[in-house]
Order: structure tokens, then C-alpha cells, then sequence
């Protein structure tokens, strides 16, 4: 077979090796641009899991390739006149060219022909060749020319970035350093790549990059710019570029690559021509050699070229799109960089280790557990004002709010039952919130709790409008309180034009068969074309509502409740209000957001003013539409919470979505913490997370790096309600509190946990 590979990059010489060391009789040749030294960047990053691969694939490559590795094991992060340092990281540098040479002579000594200072021609000049494989880079004129077939979907990022390299020793640690300068913050990436020589990538947002002037310097005059904010870090070490043959500025901005389709006829994209994973992630080489490596194989083992093709996207998409996912974190919490800088050196060092979520709590106990132990302590210090020997898991961790201390910071989330009658909570109910709140789980709330019959979703969802039902609550937090230590907490909602609709377990969020009763809304904006039209709300009906609200509230604090929550999301009525997708109002209810907010604000002052003042009130809202700007975005959620905490709401609640059956969310583990991160860090307020989390280590991540301050959790605790007691006792910690009658299996489950641990060669 005759292949020509354009791009004489790590992927297109490794792939040209694979494939030659499958089949020696494959003509192979290698078409690159640039000279036979010419290289953008300095130093590459490969995993251990990266190295046994390459080393299963060709050990003669693999052996010259580990054998000018740098090792290092630290993490160092330079931040506000401190340095952390964390271990068990373990990262492996290799010079870019090192690399590449390594590559280049093992490629020729397999018969590989390379062709330097050669520009790709139109692919019809290579249609005499059976295979093309198209590995020229990020900026692939081959994926261009085929655009149409391929689809790239090109996302150019904020962040303004430079490659350099410096003589200055970064051989102990990866090294973060963040200098805050007169323009704004400034930060390098810098780790070892050789003996001699480090890599020194400078990033900072495009704002600051234009008040500093880089946009009007040239590359030397860059270069005295960055060595003079770097200063203390250089020991009076200058910094270098080796971008000289790229045309125009050294700086960029990154650019996330994905394609629809990865070939077409004999063509066949590879590396970041393909998909592109950002530096802040270290494996842009990774992907492409590892493609490489299944392109070649599926090249071999297939029987035709379009069945090798397949195989190879099917099997290497999934793990462009795991990776592109951690990157994509990466990459924002450096482009929203400004939203942690407030944080305490343990809490941002935290945060930056654990940016892609590719590493867990746990994960950093088993890469450095003095660390980690340290940063617990730190946590609860500051948590508790108190500083102890051994610190809790930051799950297990008090929290108090106004007059009311959590135990822990696991809550319970609401969860419609659809198990009412008339409104009013039955047996179900009563066992259903007993097993949560002897669970562990310092905070249970109940499910959205309807302030008027017309204010159901459902015929069985419960209410809290009549002596009735505030009975049946009152027996349901009397026993919580006599039998457990865990704070109960009401949601208080209306459905607005989302009611009168089936239960969870028919036909979701549609209108009943018969007995549908009126449903009003800010606008007549019906959910979806089978739903019934809402009746415009007048000025009296919005009093109603209020002073439905705020009898339901005062009969809260007659019950008992310890805590209030306010639903404003899901596209019930009051965020039917505080989205533009279904307030189309023309008064000043509708309009702007300040407008949209006004009635939401009315309604929590009245119930603010009715609830006791020793209690807190949470609010929750859907923080994305998921409809782009039409919407509510992640932007707009954080001056909604602004206005909500101006008001006096205590914590936000931040979930998201359900308010239009446009919406288009983006899934995924924890998908909705970013939003409650966001919000927490920029609108300077507690918040509580939502989304998908179901692992203890999700819970103490999330609070450790900062990004809320109670985690929500709700299908676990449909499916285990000791869900809480299960995790402590999984982390091996044992001041949970377990109701008296169970201790003797409390005694079981640690003892068990011990004993497993013990036959696996955990402890």
C-alpha cells in the first residue's frame, strides 16, 4: 500500500512507524512544511498508561524515548506570596524536539521516507497514493479542503497563550506560578523537559493581554515583558522562543477541534487535525500517538479500508470525547480564573488540582495523604473555628446558617412523591422522610410543597393550605426531631402553567386525561402544544399568590421547620416569571431582568418578613435554560442571585434547566456544579449543588475545592436512604450518628468495611 502522511508532527511519524512495523512492504512517506528543526513548543507530557503503550507498540522507539524523559513527582503552585506543594503526581518530560528526532530516525530506519520544506498540495496530487492520512495540525488544510465531509466544529477559546522555554530549573515540581501585575493577572505553566531546558507557557485573559500591551509588541519585546513579571521566579534566567518560522504574533488562542467525521474515501484525519485536547491537560501528543497506534492496527486487521476506518473512530472517539470533557474544565477554570482569586492558598490549590475532574478527593489521598490530611484540617478550621489533630472528610463537616447548625453537608434533595391525597401527606410520606432523616443526612427537604390546590403540579402532589395537612407535617417533623439530629427542611412552590398535569410515573409534565383545573402563568405561553394555555396573571392574582406564600410559610414555622426553600426553578411559576422564554409581559413584570425579578423579590421579602429571623431561606433556580442567550445563561444567573442575596436569601440553590422543552442540556457527572461554582465564587454567596452526584468523593471534592457549601443528592437516596451512613463508613470515618436501635449494624458494616480493606491490601 502507498501512504502519504501530511505532517511530520509526533502523530503522523509515530503512525508512520506502526504502520510500517505491521507490514514493512507499505511505501511511507512523510510530507512536512517546516524545516527539519522547526518546531512550535518545547516540552511534551506522556502518562505512564501513554508510555506502556507506546512501549507494547515498538520498544525500540519507546526505550530512546524513556531514556530522555525527565521525571517529577510535585505539583507547585506560586500564589499570593505562598507555595504549595503537593506529591504522587508522577508526570514524565521529553523535549518536543527530542522527540521528534527520536521519531524522525526510527521512521527512516524502517525504510520511511521524510520530505522537510515540503508544502501539502491539493489532494489530487496525491491520488495516485492509496492512503492519505491528513496530520498536519490544528490548523489541517487537508481537514479544510474536505470540510464539507468532515464538519469540523472549531471553538477558538479566551485565554491568550505563548510557548516559550528558559534555562531556569523547574526539575523539582510542575510549577503553576500566578503574579498579579498592574494590568491584571498574569500566569505561567512550567515544568522540566531536559537536563537544561523548561518549558515557560505564559497565558492570561485577552483583556489583560491588550492593557499590557502584548497585542502591539513583537515577539522579543514579549519576551523582556514576560521575563520582567516573571522575574522571581527566573533567577536571572532569560526566556526563549522557537517559534520564529510561524508567521505573525507567537501568541494564540487555543483552538478546540472536534469533527463530525474522521474520514472520508481514502483520506483519514489523525491527531489534533482530528480532535485537539488543550495544553492545560498535557495530552495533545498522547491522543495522537495512541490514535496513531489504533489507526495502524485496524489498518492491518480489517478487511477493507472503510471497516478499518470505522473501527478506529468508533474506538478512539470515546476517548477524544472523556478527555476533550476534562480539558474543556481545565480550560474554563483558567478563563474564569478571576472567580477563584479570592480563594485561600489550600482552597485554589485544591481547586486548580482538581480543575478537570479527572482527580477526585480520594485520588489526591492516594497521590499525597499528608497533603490532603493537611487541607482537611484547613477546611474544618475554617469551617468551625476550631483546629483539631484529624479533621473530618469535608462531607462530615458542621455548617451553620443564621441559628441553624448542619451536622454535615449532605442533604437530602427534593423529590415529588406523587403519593398525596388532596394535597395532604400520607403514611408514605411519614416513612418515606423518616428513613432519609435516620440516614445520615444533616438536611432533608421535602418535596416541592403546593401553597394552593390551583398551585399543583400534580393530583398527588402535597400542599400546605389547609389545618389538614399542616397536621400531617407537623407528625412528620416531630418524629424527625425526636428521632433523629438532622434538620428538616420545606420547599414551598407554585406550578403555574406547568400544573394540573399526570403523575411522575404517566406521562411527565402532561395535561390530565380529564379534571384539569386553570393554570396561570406571566404570560399565556402554553409548555408544549398539548399542554393547556395559561391565563395571564392580573395584579390581583400575583397578591394571591404572595399571600399564598406567606400563609404557607407562617404555618411552615408552626410545624416546626428548621430551614425554607423558595422553588424558583423548573419552570414552575416564579421561574416562569424570571425567564424571558416565557415572560412576555409588557408592564413592569416583564422585560428586563430587573423586571422579571420584581415579582420573585415581592414574594420572598413578604415571606421573609413571616419567617423566623433564626432560620434560614434558601431559594432555588434553574442557573441555564439550556437555549443559549434567548434564555437564561450562566451570566444571567449570577445577577439573579446578586439581586436574591441583596434581598436577604441566604443560600442559592442552583440547579438548572426544565424551563422549556427546547432545552438542550449537556449531561454528564456533576453537570451542574459548574453553575453553583460560578455563582458561589462571583456572586459571593453559599450555595447548594444539584445534578448528578452520587459518590462520596463527588460531595468532597465539590466542597473542598469551594464550589458549594451543601451537596444535594437525589436518586441515591431513593435508592439507599442510609446513603450518608454507608459513605463514613466507606471512608472509614466514625462520628456519624446512627439511630440507637441500629448500632449493632453499624458494628457490622465497620467491621465488615475493615475486613475488606484488610483482604485487599488497602490498609
Amino acid at each position: 500500500m502507498r501512504v502519504v502522511i501530511l505532517g511530520g508532527g509526533p502523530g503522523g511519524l509515530y503512525f508512520a512507524i506502526s504502520l510500517k512495523l505491521r507490514d514493512p512492504s507499505h511505501e511511507v512517506v512523510v510530507v512536512e512544511r517546516n524545516r527539519l528543526d522547526d518546531t512550535f513548543g518545547w516540552g511534551v507530557v506522556l502518562s505512564e498508561e501513554t508510555l506502556s503503550n507506546l512501549e507494547a507498540n515498538d520498544p525500540v522507539s519507546a526505550a530512546a524515548i524513556l531514556s530522555s524523559f525527565i521525571y517529577w513527582d510535585d505539583v507547585a503552585v506560586y500564589y499570593r506570596g505562598t507555595v504549595v506543594r503537593s506529591g504522587g503526581h508522577g508526570f514524565s518530560g521529553i523535549g518536543r524536539q527530542r522527540l521528534l528526532n527520536i521519531l524522525q530516525q526510527r521512521a527512516r530506519s524502517l525504510g520511511v521516507t521524510l520530505r522537510f520544506e515540503t508544502e501539502a498540495q491539493n489532494l489530487e496530487a496525491y491520488s495516485d497514493y492509496d492512503l492519505i492520512v491528513g496530520a498536519d495540525g490544528v490548523n489541517s488544510r487537508v481537514r479544510a479542503a474536505l470540510a464539507d465531509v468532515f464538519k469540523p466544529d472549531i471553538d477558538v477559546r479566551a485565554c491568550k497563550y505563548i510557548w516559550l522555554g528558559t534555562h531556569q530549573k523547574f526539575d523539582d515540581a510542575f510549577t503553576f506560578v500566578f503574579e498579579e501585575t498592574e494590568h491584571g493577572w498574569i500566569w505561567a505553566h512550567a515544568y522540566q523537559f531536559d537536563a537544561d531546558t523548561a518549558t515557560f507557557i505564559v497565558e492570561c485573559s485577552e483583556q489583560v493581554w491588550r492593557k499590557a500591551g502584548f497585542d502591539r509588541m513583537n515577539t522579543a519585546e514579549t519576551i523582556t515583558a514576560c521575563e520582567k513579571i516573571f522575574k522571581p521566579y527566573l533567577n536571572g534566567n532569560t526566556l526563549m522562543t522557537n517559534a520564529k518560522h510561524l508567521r505573525g504574533s507567537a501568541w494564540l488562542n487555543f483552538n478546540r477541534v472536534l469533527c463530525e467525521r474522521w474520514s472520508s474515501g481514502n483520506v483519514v484525519l489523525l491527531g489534533d487535525a482530528a480532535a485537539t485536547a488543550h495544553f492545560s491537560v498535557g495530552s495533545g501528543s498522547k491522543l495522537a500517538m495512541e490514535s496513531a497506534i489504533a489507526l495502524a492496527n485496524y489498518l492491518q486487521s480489517e478487511l477493507s479500508m472503510e471497516r478499518a476506518f470505522a473501527r478506529y473512530e468508533a474506538e478512539r472517539r470515546l476517548e477524544v470525547l472523556r478527555l476533550q470533557n476534562s480539558a474543556r474544565n481545565s480550560t474554563e477554570w483558567f478563563e474564569d480564573i478571576e472567580r477563584y482569586l479570592h480563594l485561600d492558598p489550600v482552597q485554589f490549590n485544591y481547586s486548580l488540582l482538581t480543575r478537570s475532574q479527572r482527580i477526585s478527593h480520594e485520588n489526591l489521598r492516594q497521590r499525597d495523604p499528608e497533603w490532603l490530611a493537611g487541607a482537611e484540617k484547613w477546611f474544618e478550621t475554617k469551617a468551625t473555628g476550631r483546629s483539631s489533630e484529624t479533621a473530618r472528610p469535608p462531607m462530615f463537616v458542621p455548617l451553620r446558617v443564621r441559628g441553624v447548625e448542619l451536622k454535615n453537608r449532605v442533604v437530602v434533595s427534593p423529590m415529588a412523591q406523587y403519593r398525596a391525597v388532596a394535597g395532604t401527606p400520607t403514611d408514605w410520606h411519614f416513612v418515606h422522610y423518616a428513613e432519609r432523616a435516620k440516614g445520615g443526612a444533616g438536611l432533608v427537604f421535602t418535596e416541592m410543597t403546593c401553597v394552593s390546590p390551583e398551585g399543583r403540579i400534580t393530583p398527588g402532589c402535597a400542599g400546605l393550605y389547609n389545618d389538614v395537612q399542616e397536621q400531617a407535617w407537623k407528625r412528620i417533623v416531630d418524629f424527625i426531631h425526636a428521632e433523629t439530629d438532622a434538620k428538616v427542611a420545606i420547599q414551598l412552590g407554585h406550578a403555574g402553567g406547568k400544573g394540573s398535569t399526570q403523575v411522575g410515573w404517566e406521562t411527565m409534565d402532561a395535561p390530565l386525561a380529564s379534571g384539569n383545573w386553570e393554570v396561570v402563568a406571566p404570560s399565556p405561553v402554553a409548555w408544549s402544544a398539548n399542554n393547556q394555555t395559561p391565563r395571564e396573571m392580573t395584579r390581583a392574582d400575583m397578591d394571591k399568590v404572595r399571600d399564598d406564600f406567606v400563609r404557607a410559610a407562617v404555618m411552615s414555622a408552626r410545624i416546626g421547620f428548621d430551614w425554607l426553600e423558595l422553588h424558583y426553578a423548573h419552570g414552575y411559576l416564579m421561574s416562569s416569571f424570571i425567564t424571558p422564554l416565557t415572560n412576555k409581559r409588557n408592564d413592569e413584570y416583564g422585560g428586563n431582568v430587573e423586571n422579571r425579578m420584581r415579582l420573585p423579590l415581592e414574594l420572598f421579602r413578604a415571606v421573609r418578613a413571616v419567617w423566623p429571623d433564626d432560620k434560614p431561606i434558601s431559594v432555588r433556580i434553574s442557573a441555564n435554560d439550556w437555549v443559549g442567550a434567548e434564555g437564561v445563561t450562566p451570566h444571567d444567573a449570577v445577577a439573579i442571585s446578586r439581586m436574591l442575596v441583596d434581598a436577604g436569601v441566604d443560600l442559592i440553590d442552583v440547579s438548572a434547566g426544565q424551563t422549556s422543552t427546547r432545552s438542550k442540556p449537556v449531561y454528564g457527572r456533576m453537570f451542574q456544579t459548574p453553575f453553583s461554582d460560578r455563582i458561589r465564587n462571583e456572586a459571593g454567596v453559599a450555595t447548594l449543588a444539584v445534578g448528578n452526584i452520587y459518590e462520596p468523593d463527588h460531595v468532597n471534592s465539590i466542597l473542598m475545592a469551594g464550589r458549594a457549601d451543601l451537596v444535594c443528592l437525589a436518586r441515591p437516596h431513593l435508592a439507599n436512604p442510609y446513603w450518608t451512613l454507608h459513605a463514613a463508613a466507606d471512608l472509614g470515618y466514625e462520628g456519624a450518628t446512627w439511630p440507637k436501635p441500629y448500632l449493632a449494624g453499624r458494628d457490622q458494616l465497620y467491621r465488615l468495611k475493615a475486613r475488606a480493606e484488610v483482604m485487599t491490601g488497602r490498609v
